[in-house]
């Protein structure tokens, strides 16, 4: 198994801890049996790149969000991204200002 299979394995399986559902709810979602995340995180399988890109739109993240081993939570962080795009500049400033003191913490 390659280090790229097994990033793509681990990241599908952390992403669903930090939804809080099950191999067997994902793979339901997906519209598959069962096993299918199952095969996938076990290394039996990987998806097809259509099946990926249903898995990112699942979390709502963008494939260069799935592969960015840098975002823990890449989930939390598009919808940050998203509510920032919505804001005025006066308000990112602010918002910019407040994530500065807090990494100085």
């Amino acid at each position: 198994m390659s280090i790229y299979e097994k990033f793509v394995r681990d990241r599908i399986t952390q992403l669903r801890l930090q939804k809080g559902i099950s191999e067997y709810q994902l793979s339901y979602d997906l519209g598959h049996s069962r096993s299918y995340i199952y095969n996938i995180t076990s290394g039996k399988s990987l998806p097809p790149l259509i099946e990926f890109f249903s898995i990112c739109e699942y979390f709502d993240i963008t494939p260069v969000e799935f592969f960015d081993n840098k975002l823990s939570n890449p989930e939390l962080i598009h919808k940050a991204v998203e509510g920032l795009k919505e804001l005025d500049d006066n308000d990112v400033l602010i918002i910019l200002n407040l994530i500065c003191r807090l990494k100085k913490l």
